[in-house]
């Protein structure tokens, strides 16, 4: 299955945000976003992209994100299907940036191989809003806490049984 989405359009692919925590991967949080969420990044071969170079503190910045957060981790995998099929990356989840007061922006995972591998150029406000996250807080992030600003108080979470 394909998941295409125009760039900044709005995001509805599931109606809630879910956290899933990175070291143990046994704790989650999940909740019905109060903010919008808007599509970036959903590519799919035959489907026209921008292209064009980023800075290179951007691409750093959000592989780092990727290293502090698990958003909507599914079981199922999307391969990048641009890339030939032996040689296709696989990703099963989904990157979540703060963008301007009640929008974030809503990335596949496979977002850093796109722009790295087929020159993907992000929206703008995508690019600034990554270059102004606070990595050093989302990295300190530990459960039940998670590396994003905007989970509700009321969010249902699930803690590991021991």
């Amino acid at each position: 299955m394909r998941v295409f989405h125009e760039d900044l359009s709005e995001y509805d692919y599931q109606d809630e945000d879910a956290f899933t925590d990175r070291e143990s991967g046994l704790c989650a949080l999940w909740y019905r976003p109060a903010y919008t969420r808007l599509n970036v990044g959903w590519l799919e071969a035959g489907k026209p992209y921008a292209t064009g170079t980023v800075p290179t503190a951007f691409v750093e910045k959000l592989k780092a994100v990727q290293e502090v957060q698990r958003m909507n981790v599914c079981l199922g995998v999307h391969e990048c299907d641009l890339c030939p099929e032996d040689e296709a990356p696989e990703g099963n989840g989904e990157v979540r940036i703060p963008g301007g007061p009640g929008i974030t922006h809503a990335a596949p995972f496979l977002i850093t191989h796109y722009v790295t591998a087929h020159g993907y150029r992000p929206p703008q406000p995508f690019v600034d809003a990554v270059l102004a996250v606070d990595l050093d807080a989302w990295a300190a992030a530990r459960w039940p806490d998670v590396p994003f600003p905007w989970v509700p108080d009321d969010a249902e979470r699930m803690r590991e049984q021991r």
